[in-house]
């Protein structure tokens, strides 16, 4: 996983471009199809800086959170935490969707034959 973290209009020390790597590279727990994460970082407004974070996943469009917040590590982790969420919903569309059974459905929760029985097996029961 790539992880490319910028700045506009401003600068980011190398200790804490290193610490939102960390923080970053975490979201990798919940969806390990994640190819890159594009980081930027808005200080034009030093009083409410802006964080961006685009990840980019394999056969899946990119999934954007921005947050902005008085201080910058909670602009951090609340992007982080959108993202996290985002991810969440879309491995659980992936995983529920990849296996269905043919030819059983279920009701309230007990699996029943989808087709119907025929008439010289219900004269037997």
């Amino acid at each position: 996983m790539q992880i490319n973290v910028s700045s506009r209009h401003g600068h980011l020390s190398p200790a804490a471009q290193s610490k939102i790597v960390a923080k970053v590279s975490r979201l990798k727990r919940y969806f390990d199809r994640i190819t890159a994460l594009d980081v930027t970082v808005d200080l034009e407004k030093p009083e409410l800086p802006t964080v961006e974070i685009v990840a980019s996943a394999e056969h899946f469009h990119p999934m954007v959170s921005r947050e902005h917040a008085p201080l910058l590590w909670r602009s951090v982790d609340g992007a982080v935490q959108k993202l996290e969420q985002q991810l969440r919903k879309h491995k659980e569309k992936v995983r529920d969707h990849k296996h269905v059974q043919t030819g059983r459905r279920m009701d309230d929760g007990v699996a029943v034959d989808a087709a119907p029985r025929s008439s010289s097996e219900t004269r037997r029961s």
